[in-house]
């Protein structure tokens, strides 16, 4: 009689379904953050799967120190504002780790959210310079990447253009963002180190529905050769309405590209379309097993599916290393130590930047694109 009044009390406070105490405190919480939803939300699906694919991973080999994870998604929408209110969110309910965000002008306020409560961020995708340089100079530890940096990328692609390109009328815009902004400073930058000067240096509003202002001063400086900082969708949209403006033009941009949304707004105006970005991983070794379960699945891990696992798999490194689940810890072991992930073997500064980042060219053609 009372082990069922017991029952019944436990239903009407809603408690009945709640894990126990002692199973809550098996699990460790981590998180993935990006845009769910939104403009960019295929970048956001490319995360998630990455993530959930890790975890799953991890807690069929017997989860990290002997307890299971549970993941915890968040979304941004890419926005600067509901980042730091992930952020909190992420803190508010324990979550000793995040991968992510997406976005630049994401992780950037959020990661001083994380660094406040010592939890670990690694990003899979956030480029800006700002990030791992502002940190260390207020002595944040727990900011680090698992991708490139924007100075990187630039120096890569500026002097690329210099080369390739030393006659032409070359226009460089970007959308205004941390991300399109800082890559496309430091493409100019570098590029006009090599000696190649840009015609045009122009800004465009994200999401912008309408090129046909930018397409007609393009026009007029007879531009053919336009590098854009920027994401994927608003690029499709410019490379789809300048060909129906009759502007013929090699479009140029970075690692934003890398998802098939971009061909679908594209079209046929998307082939030859050129980005930089990390060397593609989908042939190593390293990464066949979790490359085929994808695959097997009906998804093709492109973009930031890999770095995102790599990310995860990074975090759970260093917590073994550090027999830790503290985020300091934690990076400080990483800051140690290589970890051998999917992507490749990676290695950290004092930043928390990537030591040796590498970078490919991949071309659109049909709707697919190849690195070259």
């Amino acid at each position: 009689m009372k082990k069922n009044l017991f029952k019944n009390l436990m239903i009407a406070f809603g408690l009945a379904t709640m894990p126990s105490l002692a199973v809550a405190q098996e699990e460790i919480l981590i998180g993935v953050a990006g845009p769910i939803t939104g403009p960019v939300a295929a970048f956001g699906e490319q995360m998630r799967r990455g993530a959930e694919m890790a975890v799953a991973d991890i807690n069929a080999r017997g989860g990290v120190l002997g307890k299971k994870l549970r993941l915890v998604i968040g979304d941004d929408v890419c926005d600067p504002r509901q980042a730091v209110a992930v952020a909190n969110d992420m803190v508010k309910r324990g979550v000793v780790f995040v991968a992510g965000h997406f976005c630049s002008s994401s992780s950037i306020p959020a990661s001083a959210v994380y660094a406040a409560e010592g939890v670990l961020q690694i990003t899979p995708s956030s480029t800006n310079v700002v990030l791992t340089d502002d940190a260390a100079k207020k002595g944040w530890t727990t900011v680090m990447r698992t991708c490139g940096r924007d100075d990187k990328q630039g120096d890569f692609a500026g002097k690329w253009l210099a080369k390739n390109f030393a006659n032409a009328n070359v226009a460089i815009l970007h959308d205004k963002s941390a991300y399109g902004k800082g890559l496309a400073d430091e493409t100019k930058k570098n590029m006009n180190a090599a000696g190649l000067r840009e015609k045009m240096f122009e800004a465009y509003n994200a999401n912008e529905r309408d090129f046909s202002a930018l397409i007609s001063k393009m026009k007029r400086d007879r531009i053919t050769v336009v590098y854009v900082g920027g994401y994927h969708n608003d690029i499709g949209l410019l490379a789809r309405q300048a060909a129906e403006q009759g502007l013929k033009i090699n479009i140029i941009g970075g690692d934003a590209l890398n998802s098939s949304d971009f061909w679908a707004i594209s079209g046929p105006a998307g082939a030859g379309t050129r980005f930089s970005d990390a060397s593609s991983a989908l042939n190593l070794p390293a990464a066949k097993p979790v490359v085929d379960k994808f695959r097997s699945q009906g998804y093709e891990p492109e973009g930031y599916t890999l770095s995102t696992y790599a990310a995860i798999q990074s975090w759970a490194a260093g917590v073994t290393k550090a027999n830790s689940f503290d985020g300091k810890k934690v990076a400080a072991a990483l800051r140690g130590m290589n970890v051998d992930t999917v992507i490749g073997t990676l290695g950290w500064d004092a930043k928390g930047d990537l030591k040796n980042p590498t970078y490919a060219w991949f071309i659109w053609k049909d709707g697919k694109f190849t690195q070259e």
